[in-house]
């Protein structure tokens, strides 16, 4: 796989993660005291927010990663380790197209 290859995945990865981030932040809202849900109802409603606040929290660092790696994109610094500079394998980058580091430096 070429280059142009990984880069136009990422690009497609970057519009999943933006309309991802869409959707936490709507399901992230704060909920009103004044609707009528029940107090069982309301729990498990906070109780989502969180898990759905960190979920917001992860997709927008996906985000951060994707970018800075498509930034990267066509640069000898592509698909290179920031920590060893060694180069990533391409399944890693494959499977997570975010990769900023190699398996044995992301440990």
């Amino acid at each position: 796989m070429d280059n142009s290859e990984i880069i136009n995945k990422i690009k497609e990865e970057i519009l999943r993660t933006e309309a991802q981030i869409l959707e936490y932040r709507e399901l992230t809202k704060p909920i009103s005291p004044e609707n009528a849900i029940g107090r069982v109802s309301r729990m498990d409603a906070i109780n989502n927010k969180s898990i759905n606040d960190s979920a917001l929290r992860q997709a927008e660092k996906k985000l951060i990663d994707l970018n800075r790696v498509l930034e990267k994109a066509g640069s000898k610094d592509f698909g290179i380790c920031l920590r060893c500079n060694k180069p990533i394998p391409v399944g890693r980058l494959m499977i997570r197209l975010e990769s900023l580091y190699c398996v044995p430096c992301s440990r």
